[in-house]
């Protein structure tokens, strides 16, 4: 699996490339701008991209608009956010900007290397990896209409936890319910959402998607 990174800070930056690495991933480049991110992209064509919100010059969102832009060149291109900040306008943006895993990560609550190696290996893949801090953040709970609103509340947590990339298992584990009751949690979902029958993963992303305000 290959990857680009775009991290201003060089010790995170190089520690993220060690730990990628250390895990079997292959780093085409590191680089600590947007516009050299978006050329490193554009030529490696890499697996995923992992993006800080906040880059030089100003530290506002060249991280998130260089992702936005990364996207534009390369249709479908994975994108891992990882940052200190939830940036809502341009993070709902890129959610929005097509088809490709998605995922948006809290710099201070990732605690495990081996799980955020899984986290950038599932965005890979086409999932999705969300901080239950940014779904909380993203997601206007008094604004909800349309198919969303006719979601039960176990239906929504179901959902919830789908967004941070949890499988069935890990989902029945964290509610206290069955596999089964998760999988018929799923389908409704699903069902309500509109989301016809095609690959589940696909169709968790889509739900997950419209979940957050696509």
């Amino acid at each position: 699996m290959r990857a680009v990174i775009a991290e201003d800070l060089f010790l995170l930056r190089d520690g993220l490339t060690r730990l990628l690495e250390a895990h079997g991933m292959q780093v085409t480049a590191a680089v600590d701008n947007g516009t050299a991110f978006l050329a490193a992209v554009t030529a490696d064509k890499p697996d995923v991209a992992i993006v800080d919100v906040r880059l030089p010059p100003t530290f506002t969102d060249e991280g998130l608009k260089a992702a936005l832009a990364a996207r534009r060149e390369v249709p479908g291109l994975p994108v891992l956010v990882l940052s200190q900040y939830v940036e809502q306008i341009y993070a709902r943006e890129l959610l929005a900007s097509g088809t490709g895993g998605i995922g948006y990560l809290l710099k201070d609550r990732v605690l495990d290397g081996a799980q955020f190696a899984d986290a950038v290996r599932r965005v890979a893949g086409g999932g999705t990896a969300m901080d239950p801090e940014v779904i909380a953040r993203l997601v206007d709970r008094s604004s909800a209409d349309g198919a969303l609103a006719t979601l039960s509340p176990r239906e929504r947590e179901v959902l919830g936890l789908m967004a941070e990339g949890r499988s069935n298992a890990a989902i029945a584990q964290r509610l206290f319910i069955t596999e089964r009751a998760v999988a018929k949690h799923t389908a409704s979902i699903f069902l309500r959402l509109d989301l016809q029958p095609s690959d589940d993963d696909n169709r968790r992303v889509l739900a997950v998607l419209a979940f957050l305000g696509r």
